[in-house]
């Protein structure tokens, strides 16, 4: 058996795309914006990547299996540029996977002379963040005004840990081995959970990015209900200090 095997839907015909990667991680940030690009634009998938770098398992989906896999969408936009998007069940789980998946990926894309390379990923800040901010990393200098004019910062320093998993190497691997730009994406979150409050923040800049028009009405409903459970959370915290205070008198 090969360590990766790819089963291919479809070979479109493709414009310059520009290819979106976003796989599970810190928040779940960078899977959560690939799906809801890929839901949201009602993308067209091209192929499953199957391989043993992912865990052996498979999901149950009403008594049916799902093996676990990463999968390309497409979307023709009928614009300069055509969309390529990643998503998936994990990133690999060894660091020999994480290199060979990533490369196994770019080395699929490049019969669509793809154009730019875009990661998505979380930031973990270790708290709740009320307003994130999408931090930004470039291949290429050139890069950083046109983003920062989107919305995406880039403040000296940080990550200060790089960038680590798919959304590094994807974008590393696809500027020194296939020579095609980009910049990876983040969103601070403070990675207890899957955090849609930090996607939705990326979603609005990769939809300025792209020049694609998202409507965030579901984003914003799941963004509610988090803010809900965190308020939740706060006040239980608060109730429970106040009753210990009490404990001190009597």
């Amino acid at each position: 058996m090969q360590k990766i095997m790819i089963k291919t839907y479809e070979e479109p015909e493709l414009n310059s795309p520009v290819f979106v990667g976003g796989l599970p991680g810190i928040g779940n940030v960078g899977k959560i914006t690939a799906d809801y690009f890929i839901d949201k634009l009602k993308m067209k998938k091209m192929a499953d990547i199957y391989s043993e770098f992912l865990p052996p398992q498979v999901f149950i989906f009403d008594n049916v299996i799902h093996l676990v896999r990463v999968s390309l969408y497409y979307k023709k936009t009928g614009k300069k540029n055509d969309l390529i998007f990643l998503t998936g069940d994990f990133q690999g789980t060894t660091q020999e996977g994480q290199y060979e998946l990533s490369y196994a990926i770019l080395e699929l894309l490049k019969k669509y002379d793809v154009s730019r390379v875009y990661t998505l990923g979380g930031y973990s800040v270790g708290k709740i963040v009320e307003k994130p901010r999408v931090l930004g990393a470039v291949s290429d200098k050139k890069l950083i005004k046109p983003l920062e004019k989107n919305g995406v910062v880039f403040p000296s320093g940080e990550p200060s840990g790089g960038i680590v998993g798919s959304a590094g190497l994807i974008l590393g691997l696809g500027t020194e081995m296939f020579s095609v730009p980009g910049a990876c994406f983040m969103g601070e979150t403070s990675g207890y959970f899957a955090d849609p409050k930090s996607a939705r923040e990326i979603i609005m800049v990769l939809s300025r990015v792209l020049k694609t028009k998202i409507n965030l009405s579901d984003i914003d409903e799941k963004t509610k209900q988090l803010e809900d459970i965190t308020e939740k959370m706060k006040q239980e915290a608060q109730n429970k200090n106040s009753k210990e205070d009490l404990g001190y008198f009597g």
